[in-house]
């Protein structure tokens, strides 16, 4: 699982940087200190994808920002939409040619990033696209924050009629486990979160784990006031070891704990999502499992019908399954969310675009 982040291009990347660090490199180079602050506007307020766009900056700084630095943005390689246009996937190059996923969701009073926080994945969930074609490296802040910005900048592109909105949440749910790459997943929180930057409320921001329980204590300890989300999809530890692996270093109880322990931290619920696998996880049993191990904490489940890949031959509940399953839930008072699966039809589950562009 160890992995450290790649760094062999010589090139600083601006998105990699706090405001502190810009204002350390351009008070190097002589700058005065407001400068810092006109190009982390146009980075994160203005949403710059090139330097001659950061016209208030003097021309031989933009020549100098450009001859020295990238800017970071990464590049589109393949993108997919849905036919009612509200779902979109975009493969995105990075600077090495390793590639990540992303994807934007519309809703009626939401637009909805959903994006990467490494290449590929080394926990292996036996039904995820992106767990069965293993872990090449974790992403940079500038790397996981680029996504998002890509999307924002997309959105603020008015000649689509499909655009013209801000973007409102980020989720960090796509390729990869943010908590195996945690300082450069917090780092990338915080730079979205900057009131003077692309100021995203945190409580419009989603960090899903599998259930590193170190992280989720780490993260409960960090003041935030983001949604933890937690890829649960078993509640019995015989059937999570199968589904999956990392249940057997970190089983329910011990995650179950890091939960209350984020509860009490942080007075947030926790999401619980369950993606329903016909014949698998979706039976009355696992359904009274789950009331048992939710009862006495702050709690929200999202069940989502599977997204079938070509690595796994299991298939999604039917409607009938699913709502037996919720009737236990409503039974036991437990609230949650039926989700519409997004994307189905332009392989949105994660890793699947990648594998078939790859």
């Amino acid at each position: 699982m160890q992995s450290s982040v790649h760094n062999s291009e010589p090139i600083t990347r601006l998105y990699d940087l706090d405001l502190q660090a810009i204002q350390s490199l351009l008070q190097d180079w002589g700058e005065p200190a407001y400068r810092a602050r006109q190009t982390w506007e146009w980075l994160y307020v203005h949403l710059a994808a090139d330097f001659d766009d950061m016209t208030n900056l003097p021309k031989r700084l933009r020549e100098r920002l450009a001859a020295e630095t990238a800017i970071g943005t990464p590049q589109p390689m393949d993108t997919i939409q849905s036919a009612d246009r509200r779902t979109r996937k975009d493969l995105l190059r990075l600077a090495d040619g390793e590639t990540v996923e992303a994807v934007l969701m519309r809703y009626e009073r939401r637009r909805t990033a959903c994006i990467s926080t490494q290449v590929g994945c080394a926990v292996g969930c036996t039904f995820c696209a992106t767990g069965q074609m293993g872990f090449r490296r974790h992403l940079t802040s500038g790397e996981i924050v680029a996504q998002a910005l890509h999307f924002a900048r997309v959105l603020d592109d008015k000649a689509d009629p499909a655009n013209g909105a801000r973007l409102t949440n980020v989720v960090l749910m796509g390729m990869g486990e943010p908590l195996l790459n945690y300082d450069h997943s917090l780092s990338a929180i915080r730079r979205l979160m900057h009131p003077q930057g692309f100021n995203l409320g945190q409580r419009h921001i989603t960090l899903s784990t599998v259930g590193i329980v170190p992280g989720i204590r780490r993260l409960a300890d960090e003041d935030l006031q983001i949604t933890l989300a937690i890829s649960l999809h078993a509640a019995t530890d015989q059937l999570r070891d199968q589904l999956i692996p990392v249940n057997r270093r970190y089983g329910l109880d011990a995650l179950f704990e890091a939960c209350h322990h984020y509860v009490e931290n942080t007075g947030r619920r926790v999401s619980f999502e369950w993606v329903l696998i016909q014949g698998v996880n979706d039976t009355q049993q696992q359904a009274q499992a789950l009331c048992a191990r939710l009862h006495g904490i702050l709690a929200h489940v999202n069940l989502i019908p599977l997204n079938p890949s070509a690595g796994y031959a299991g298939q999604p509940s039917s409607r009938a399954e699913i709502d037996a399953f919720a009737r236990v839930l409503d039974r036991y008072s437990i609230p949650y969310t039926i989700r519409v699966r997004r994307g189905i039809e332009i392989q949105a589950g994660c890793g699947q675009l990648r594998n078939r562009t790859r």
